[in-house]
């Protein structure tokens, strides 16, 4: 529980931002054609989860919503500077295998059975997919979606899947300015 304490208040206590605020959005906005899908933490305020896979989730606006902002940076890594932490791959051993959750952890984190780094660091490939770094894996948004606590909000799921064959559709990024979206 210490442990669990500590992640979370050193995710809290960070509070530096880019110039401008981005979100990473699926470039097919599916059925949410006013706003599109972000990649989101899951929870808000105080009850932001750690503890649960990141989703896709649709692009909040027309302020900036902070469990959504993200800097993709020179190094590769997906950065969330609200909470400190960068988006990871949940493989084992050095392996990510395709339907692999992403979660946020702690950059270049070294726990019981996962030494972040491999599965931190991302690059755009020529469809426009983040694919992690030496692998074929690029970061996919489920088929289905559904209804967060409140009508006017969906998510998806989000995990890694084979390059060569997601559907692009689920599986096409762009990095955009924050906020904005209409609701």
């Amino acid at each position: 529980m210490k442990k669990i304490l500590s992640f979370c208040l050193l995710f809290a206590s960070t509070q530096s931002f880019a110039e401008t605020p981005q979100y990473l959005q699926l470039i097919d906005k599916l059925d949410r054609p006013n706003d599109g899908y972000c990649i989101d933490v899951v929870g808000s305020g105080e009850h932001v989860r750690f503890d649960m896979p990141l989703t896709a989730h649709n692009c909040k606006g027309p302020q900036v919503y902070h469990d959504e902002v993200i800097e993709f940076r020179e190094d590769g890594t997906l950065y969330f500077p609200t909470y400190g932490g960068c988006v990871t791959v949940m493989g084992n051993n050095g392996t990510a295998l395709s339907g692999n959750a992403l979660m946020l952890k702690v950059c270049d984190a070294r726990e019981p059975f996962l030494i972040a780094k491999p599965f931190q660091h991302f690059e755009f490939n020529d469809q426009q997919q983040v694919q992690l770094k030496n692998t074929n894996l690029c970061m996919v948004a489920g088929d289905d979606s559904h209804t967060t606590f409140s009508p006017d909000h969906k998510w998806r799921s989000l995990y890694m899947e084979y390059c060569d064959v997601a559907d692009t559709s689920l599986s096409r990024w762009h990095v955009i300015e924050a906020g904005g979206m209409r609701p």
